[in-house]
């Protein structure tokens, strides 16, 4: 009888491991259908959001087109979900998507415990809170008693509980399904105050009829590094949607642009470049890509500092310094290892 338990529970274990090795990876996925399915916001400019025409921008577009221009060598291979933070895990674990970038906050419990892992981190950020400037508010502990409209599923609940709970300060939270109806509520006086990320609160406060009548205070409350996720367990799949934002931030570095990367590719003698660049070795190969992998990402969307300043920089509507998310070597806190 224990001989036969022992053969039938091998026997299940070869099973299980000949159709584990037979799933197609989500890399073998994509490339088989063609395009990239990613998920992104219902709307937060700068970061995901549709004009008119359907046509998609931000920080967290570009991720993904970052990582279509990796595989298929045009940054145009990606179709675009919108969820809310509600629906945003589950699309993700059921496959519906093949990545999440949608402004997503790394914690410990969403990277430990719902089968997903986090990339790199493409904004470090940190929650805030937007008031009226006739409020009269000044700063976050002033804000006792205050009504707070916040969006459901997201960090900035807990955060808030948080920071008024530490100051022992009272409040009325207003927590809706998506971000827009957290930003309408606010809009329409239903609460004295939004909180979200600070790059949130400047992108829905373009949004308001008179973005100048409103604050976003002083203090940060929290730690908010955001970038794409991916399910656990394809580590292919994770190393290219890592890599691919770790060559915008080397590029940059290097001084390597979207509109110089041919000519340097061309005529730079720098072995670091060359590799980078494809020019020498091949890099690609280690993540089942081609060796101008990381040309067609620069070539294709920019570098970081590109990324950053069209989609969110001081002259976009978003109106945001470079600040922390700064290159190491600029004061800032962006570094990526190096491509060898």
């Amino acid at each position: 009888m224990k001989s036969n338990v022992v053969k039938l529970l091998s026997t299940a274990a070869i099973a299980a491991t000949i159709s584990a090795g037979a799933a197609a990876t989500t890399l073998e996925d994509v490339k088989k259908k063609g395009f990239i399915q990613c998920g992104v916001s219902q709307g937060v400019p700068g970061f995901s959001n549709a004009d008119s025409n359907g046509n998609w921008t931000g920080i967290d577009v570009d991720a993904c087109r970052a990582t279509a221009a990796a595989i298929f060598g045009d940054a145009q291979k990606v179709k675009f979900t919108p969820l809310s933070a509600k629906e945003r895990f589950t699309a993700l674990q059921s496959g519906e998507i093949d990545m999440l970038s949608r402004n997503t906050t790394w914690t410990y419990t969403r990277d430990t415990s719902l089968g997903l892992d986090f990339t790199a981190v493409n904004f470090y950020d940190g929650q805030g809170f937007m008031a009226r400037k006739d409020l009269g508010v000044t700063s976050a502990l002033d804000l006792d008693g205050a009504t707070v409209c916040t969006e459901q599923g997201t960090t900035t609940e807990l955060n808030m509980a948080d920071f008024f709970r530490k100051h022992n300060l009272s409040y009325v939270p207003v927590v809706v399904q998506k971000a827009d109806e957290a930003l309408a509520a606010y809009a329409s006086g239903r609460c004295d105050v939004f909180t979200t990320d600070k790059s949130g609160l400047a992108a829905h406060r373009s949004k308001l009829a008179n973005p100048g009548q409103h604050i976003i205070l002083d203090e940060t409350i929290s730690k908010e590094p955001l970038g794409p996720v991916v399910r656990h367990g394809d580590n292919q799949w994770k190393d290219i949607v890592t890599w691919a934002m770790f060559v915008q931030v080397n590029a940059e570095e290097m001084g390597i642009s979207s509109k110089n990367v041919a000519k340097i590719k061309k005529e730079s003698n720098d072995p670091g470049i060359k590799r980078l660049l494809g020019a020498e070795g091949d890099m690609g190969a280690q993540l089942g890509l081609s060796s101008d992998w990381a040309y067609d990402i620069i070539a294709e969307v920019g570098n970081y500092g590109e990324v950053f300043e069209r989609n969110v920089g001081p002259s976009t509507p978003v109106g945001l310094p470079r600040g922390i998310n700064n290159l190491w070597t600029e004061g800032g806190v962006m570094y990526a290892p190096p491509v060898r």
